[in-house]
């Protein structure tokens, strides 16, 4: 891909090259039968990865029923960081862990110390008309500002952590934060962010204590390598503004 991408100059806003979307873009020319590609090598048994759950916990599970708000902490994980929230992500969230394609930044949280949330932010969705609509946006306008919205692809509280209005008090500290560091690692500050909650697990309650719009609901598809499969269960759209033109500058031209 990487040839390809250069020779094109097809790069992200932060320089890096768009491996994913020239891959995906590859596969629809092979599925319309424009091109052929090579098949896919079979990786050899010395490639196969040791399993997320074959690890032990990166932290013990100490119970916290109470804490002083006051002291609670929200950064980006470091690199030595990242196994053990992959880990933890992988064992206590409902969709498990996933490689985050793209731009991305993982956080966590804690509390006197004490580590008591994850979080992950990536790219955001390529298509959702809930959110299209309610920021004005017409196809040619998304394709140009897509790199400014951040999805919340992960928030996962840990299990045996049980602090009243600790969820909304980690997502508004990690709002506050959010562009500047993506500003840091990716180049370009954040407009806004979005997230898509199951309806039928959860009430999406931190999202609106931490002021978030409720603006619609998914269509209910995912991607599956190169196409976007129905699996019929629509997600609540959520929003929030990260600069205060938010629309003017999602609408400006680029």
């Amino acid at each position: 891909m990487k040839p390809l991408c250069e020779a094109w100059s097809w790069r992200q806003p932060n320089g890096a090259l768009k491996d994913n979307a020239c891959r995906d873009l590859l596969l629809r020319l092979q599925d319309r039968g424009l091109v052929q590609l090579p098949a896919v090598r079979a990786k050899g048994r010395g490639s196969r990865r040791r399993s997320l759950s074959e690890h032990p916990l990166p932290v013990y599970p100490w119970p916290l029923d109470d804490g002083d708000l006051d002291t609670l902490v929200v950064r980006v994980i470091s690199a030595e960081e990242r196994l053990g929230w992959r880990i933890l992500m992988d064992r206590f969230h409902y969709l498990g862990e996933s490689t985050m394609v793209g731009e991305n930044l993982r956080y966590a949280a804690y509390l006197e110390g004490q580590l008591v949330a994850l979080m992950g932010w990536a790219s955001a969705a390529m298509h959702c008309v809930a959110r299209d609509n309610h920021s004005g946006w017409d196809k040619a306008t998304r394709q140009k500002q897509l790199h400014r919205v951040a999805n919340n692809v992960r928030y996962l509280i840990l299990p045996w952590v049980r602090v009243s209005h600790l969820a909304s008090k980690i997502l508004a500290m990690n709002l506050r934060r959010l562009s500047e560091d993506w500003r840091q690692v990716w180049g370009h500050e954040l407009v806004l962010a979005e997230t898509f909650v199951d309806a039928k697990r959860f009430a999406g309650t931190c999202y609106r204590a931490s002021n978030w719009q409720h603006v619609g609901y998914s269509a209910g598809k995912a991607k599956r390598g190169n196409q976007y499969l129905r699996h019929g269960q629509p997600k609540a759209v959520y929003l929030y503004p990260l600069h205060r033109r938010w629309q003017q500058e999602l609408l400006a031209p680029r």
